[in-house]
């Protein structure tokens, strides 16, 4: 079992490559039905991040998709800063 580290809030993962995401799955046998139910997501999240339409998860969401296919975190996505460190900075809009 995985041990999970404790992510800062805001914290979110960049999926670093759809390709690799699919060739671990074809390798390990999973569909992305059996991904989406072992990751505790839908098939079609998966299908998302496999044709790279979605490319950000939260961090829990890739240490479960890295566990099943029993790879590395760091093989498929990379860390983002909190919103707090910019992601959704609070900008004021002015209003001319």
């Amino acid at each position: 079992m995985a041990s999970y580290k404790r992510w800062p809030k805001g914290s979110w993962m960049k999926l670093t490559s759809g390709d690799t995401l699919r060739a671990l799955m074809n390798q390990r046998g999973f569909s992305m039905a059996r991904l989406g139910r072992y990751a505790g997501c839908s098939k079609s999240f998966i299908g998302h991040l496999c044709a790279e339409n979605k490319t950000t998860c939260t961090p829990q969401l890739a240490e479960r998709i890295a566990e099943a296919l029993d790879v590395p975190l760091h093989l498929l996505f990379v860390e983002h800063a909190s919103a707090s460190n910019g992601r959704n900075s609070n900008q004021r809009r002015v209003v001319a």
